[in-house]
């Protein structure tokens, strides 16, 4: 692991190897203990377990800190609620508490966020982002950390409308939940002036804006509502000198041109979003994150992970910025044999 060749591949300066990260390895416990040596299990207390993931990660060099500290917790109560999936380890992150904020889609069109959530204080979210950005710094003093924003957007839409709420506003009324839309932007814009004038050299926003497939909406709409906010926010710590990481699960080949047009230094994707075409047009004037397949991982030969990783590499290793990753995560029910020979195929092809 290496903060130098992390910065070095963030500023396009070509380290000697190809800098990695991966995410969520800390619910895969199996994987945790027989790759770090340190035996843990869903009883082994925070302590232990977070000295193993970082064995794990020092031994699989990490360079690269995923990380934000404004989350959907800032709505309080006052969400959607669409329960969870089983993820982790056991089942433990299983959730089938399920409710709606609004009844009616009719009435997201009025909603007040400086009413319901009081307004946003620059000078009192500047330290927030600091401690989250020196608690991470402390914590993984060897790689690139950051703090930013989870609920840059869409988002943030999406948790506090859930789903089946969004897709019928946006779909009874477009310009009306595009207005909607530019209201909750406005109202998180103090978080992205403070993200700016954070001790933070690198930050992080997040936005699921798209599916696998790809737009869930009319992809105008995403250009006369969603892309002008992502310019006016991004531009905060653009001035700044902030190098700005974005994160968008899914597909999103079809918005990668715009969201670099907004400021976007590095693109974190998953292996749906075309990472070929970012090589290509990016690939020496921006950094990129990604994107072996996670389901080769999950059932995939030995042969069908050497190739994934090969194919990786052979988009971008001649890329200056590359950084190795699976996407979207390694869960745990990743068998760790596979998850053993991903890594070992990647210390081989690393070296430029």
């Amino acid at each position: 692991m290496s903060l130098e060749h992390g910065m070095a591949a963030l500023r396009l300066e070509t380290p000697p190897r190809v800098p990695r990260t991966e995410y969520s390895l800390n619910y895969h416990l199996e994987l945790i203990s027989a790759a770090a040596g340190v035996p843990v299990a869903a009883l082994s207390d925070e302590k232990t377990r977070g000295k193993a993931t970082k064995e794990l990660m020092r031994l699989w060099n990490f360079d690269f800190n995923w990380n934000v500290c404004v989350s959907g917790r800032i709505f309080g109560d006052k969400v959607t609620r669409m329960g969870h999936a089983a993820y982790a380890a056991g089942g433990a992150d299983y959730d089938d508490n399920v409710s709606r904020l609004f009844n009616d889609p009719g009435d997201v069109y009025g909603f007040d966020f400086e009413e319901n959530f009081g307004p946003n204080d620059k000078a009192a979210l500047i330290p927030l982002f600091n401690q989250n950005y020196a608690d991470a710094a402390e914590a993984y003093p060897d790689m690139v950390n950051m703090t930013g924003v989870y609920v840059t957007c869409m988002s943030g839409l999406i948790d506090l409308l859930g789903w089946e709420t969004l897709l019928a506003a946006a779909g009874l009324d477009g310009r009306r939940f595009g207005d909607f839309a530019n209201r909750y932007a406005k109202w998180m814009e103090p978080y992205f002036i403070a993200l700016a004038e954070s001790d933070a050299p690198v930050v992080m926003l997040h936005d699921d804006i798209v599916w696998t497939s790809g737009p869930f909406l009319n992809p105008a709409w995403y250009r006369e509502f969603l892309f002008p906010n992502y310019m006016r926010l991004f531009d905060y710590p653009r001035q700044k000198g902030k190098i700005i990481c974005y994160t968008s699960d899914g597909n999103y080949t079809m918005f990668v041109d715009d969201i670099a047009r907004c400021g976007a230094n590095c693109f974190v994707m998953e292996p749906m979003t075309d990472m070929a075409y970012v090589a290509e047009k990016y690939g020496r004037t921006h950094s990129f994150i990604g994107n072996a397949d996670t389901r080769i991982l999950l059932g995939g030969t030995k042969e069908d992970i050497y190739s994934e990783v090969k194919r990786c590499m052979d988009i971008g290793k001649k890329c200056p910025g590359f950084f190795m990753a699976v996407g979207n995560h390694i869960p745990a029910n990743t068998p760790v044999e596979n998850a053993l020979y991903y890594n070992e195929v990647y210390e081989k092809m690393s070296r430029r």
